[in-house]
């Protein structure tokens, strides 16, 4: 599929930064233009400058803020003057071993990974029905599916899982809609991922994740996840993908956990 997306409007959620900003930069690089929607006020208008104000509009906002959502969604919609899809991507992770799991984290995961998925998903529905092959993409992990991936991520990883059973049952329930619904789980890419993350839980979350083998597999960054969400939404009308992994394949011995904590300003 050759990616054609002139003049098509798409909302990408966590869009500025890591692969949000990555997709949206793929889509305007295709012809689209972008509603980007992220807490975080300054990234977003530094996102909306290396884009173009022409090609990209911005609302702060938290995903998991159901009230927010279509009022944000419908600005957006009326700035550009049409909605073509919605791409799924905020998502936050919070590491910690099973039996010391913080529950203001466990919390924080649920409710942006999941519920900011289909509260974000409900206010779209309504802005996207009757378009010209709208599509929704709903950004999973290879976490979900994978067991080498970083360690001590049981509930980023259980809420992608969860992403995907919902929207196997959401493709379904739109089809009357003609609505595509594609599931993309990205492997591990060069991004901001692990910024933030509480020293005293990451480092143990990096030597298990080295205890589980000492080879790691790299040769993805940002830009390859865009690329593949461009090819998704570039289907005909009454084709979609339903799921897509793109994974790294080249292997490299793994660093030691002081040199990524380095890396990682722990």
């Amino acid at each position: 599929m050759q990616a054609n997306l002139n003049d098509r409007v798409y909302i990408v959620t966590g869009g500025s930064r890591g692969f949000g900003i990555a997709i949206a930069a793929a889509l305007v690089q295709h012809g689209a233009r972008v509603g980007l929607v992220s807490r975080n006020a300054s990234a977003l208008e530094a996102a909306v400058a290396r884009l173009g104000a022409d090609r990209a509009f911005a609302v702060g906002m938290d995903v998991s803020e159901r009230a927010d959502i279509a009022r944000a969604f419908t600005r957006i919609k009326e700035h550009f003057g049409r909605l073509d899809g919605l791409i799924n991507n905020a998502g936050l992770a919070r590491p910690g071993a099973v039996e010391n799991l913080d529950a203001a984290d466990v919390q924080a995961q649920v409710g942006t990974n999941l519920l900011g998925t289909v509260y974000c998903c409900q206010a779209a529905i309504p802005l996207l029905r009757g378009g010209d092959n709208p599509r929704i993409v709903n950004i999973s992990s290879a976490s979900a599916y994978h067991m080498d991936e970083m360690a001590h991520l049981s509930i980023y990883a259980a809420t992608k899982a969860a992403v995907e059973r919902f929207s196997r049952d959401l493709r379904r329930e739109l089809q009357g809609d003609a609505i595509g619904v594609t599931i993309l789980r990205p492997g591990a890419a060069a991004t901001e991922f692990a910024a933030g993350w509480d020293p005293s839980r990451f480092e143990p979350a990096l030597k298990a994740w080295i205890d589980q083998g000492r080879l790691m597999d790299i040769g993805m960054d940002a830009a390859h996840v865009g690329a593949t969400v461009a090819y998704c939404l570039c289907c005909p009308p009454g084709v979609s993908i339903d799921l897509l992994e793109v994974r790294p394949f080249h292997q490299m011995p793994k660093p030691d956990p002081a040199t990524l904590m380095a890396q990682h300003g722990g």
